[in-house]
């Protein structure tokens, strides 16, 4: 399957919010690559994908992994993260995709319904023209 890849382009809005969220740009290319959910955006013509905080790892594993003289790996110290979505939405034009913004989601959304947007990102959408 030969799919054709554009320019990604980042709106200065996406780039606060991903500061902002702790988010970065390996981070979205993995759910723009494999998105466990895609909806329509609140943007008229906006796609919006979704991809769900994965836990790995237990915060009760061996400490030190039996009977060893070495000192454990980093990776058995690993924590859990907390339960919740990251969230994308772009804009595909011809020559470009461009992302208009990211945000994580505490909660877990159900399909179909409206996407659940902090108020400070609806407003900054609705208020700027992403053409």
């Amino acid at each position: 399957m030969n799919k054709a890849y554009k320019k990604i382009s980042w709106t200065q809005h996406s780039q606060i919010k991903m500061r902002q969220y702790g988010l970065s740009k390996q981070k979205l290319f993995g759910i723009l690559r494999n998105p466990e959910r895609v909806e329509q955006g609140i943007v008229p013509g906006t796609t919006a994908i979704m991809k769900t905080n994965k836990v790995f790892g237990n915060k009760t594993s061996s400490l030190f992994g039996g009977k060893t003289k070495n000192p454990p790996k980093a990776d058995a110290f690993r924590r859990a993260r907390a339960p919740g979505e990251i969230w994308l939405m772009y804009k595909d034009t011809k020559d470009f995709r461009k992302i208009i913004s990211a945000w994580r989601y505490p909660g877990i959304s159900k399909p179909g319904e409206e996407i659940p947007i902090p108020a400070d990102i609806r407003h900054e959408l609705e208020k700027n023209d992403f053409e």
